[in-house]
């Protein structure tokens, strides 16, 4: 295990020590924060009062760990939203790829369930066809819901489980699949192979939408960690 943050040692409702606010590209009214309403274990939790359109960007970042964890990184984290996840493309997880100009390798929503989207081609995992979507999960609101993923840099495969379950919508191994990660192996995605460098926690959406999230019990590490 290189690190298990349940936020306890916060001391403040600004995130500090491993974690800091960031507001990519530009900033607005969503805010990162240390909360007590909130919590899966203990009395803490990251709170991230998420706003739409593009100027309200905004995550906790983890800049300090990624390298431990090479070049397969392992994360599972618990979150609980309170929004659906909507019809437009949302991100609440992103990792930065300095093997692909410092862009983005990003988890969240679009067609209202979860999805893995590449920012350097924009590439989807699972494919936005009806079939592909169907192959995902939508994240329940109100409730902890555990998400755990792994990427290998050596590979370019990820895989990620929700509440202990693979999600063959969130697999890109080897093999191509119609509607899951065909589009993802396509081109210049057959040897993609990332090399993350931090951990961003928060909420981006591309058009609109508002949701509030809380993140809790976040771990890395170079083997599966489970729920």
């Amino acid at each position: 295990m290189v690190f298990c943050d349940g936020f306890e040692s916060q001391t403040s409702t600004t995130p500090s020590g491993r974690w800091s606010v960031v507001t990519p590209d530009c900033s607005g009214t969503g805010s990162a924060t240390i909360t007590t309403a909130q919590q899966h274990a203990g009395t803490e939790s990251l709170q991230i009062d998420g706003r739409g359109t593009y100027c309200d960007h905004v995550f906790a970042d983890d800049l300090t760990d990624m390298a431990a964890a090479s070049p397969t990184w392992y994360v599972r984290f618990w979150m609980k939203h309170t929004t659906p996840l909507p019809t437009n493309h949302t991100t609440f997880l992103a990792l930065n790829d300095a093997a692909h100009n410092n862009t983005d390798l990003r988890l969240g929503a679009q067609n209202g369930a979860l999805v893995w989207n590449r920012e350097s081609d924009d590439a989807t995992l699972p494919a936005q066809s009806p079939a592909g979507v169907a192959q995902s999960v939508v994240v329940p609101t109100g409730a902890w819901e555990c998400l755990e993923f792994a990427v290998d840099g050596a590979s370019g495969q990820i895989h990620t489980w929700f509440n202990g379950t693979a999600v063959p919508g969130l697999t890109a191994d080897s093999v191509s699949t119609p509607d899951v990660d065909d589009q993802w192996l396509a081109g210049a995605g057959a040897s993609w192979r990332p090399r993350l460098t931090d951990l961003k926690l928060g909420w981006e959406d591309y058009s609109s939408g508002d949701d509030t999230l809380w993140f809790d019990d976040v771990a890395l590490s170079t083997s599966r960690i489970g729920c």
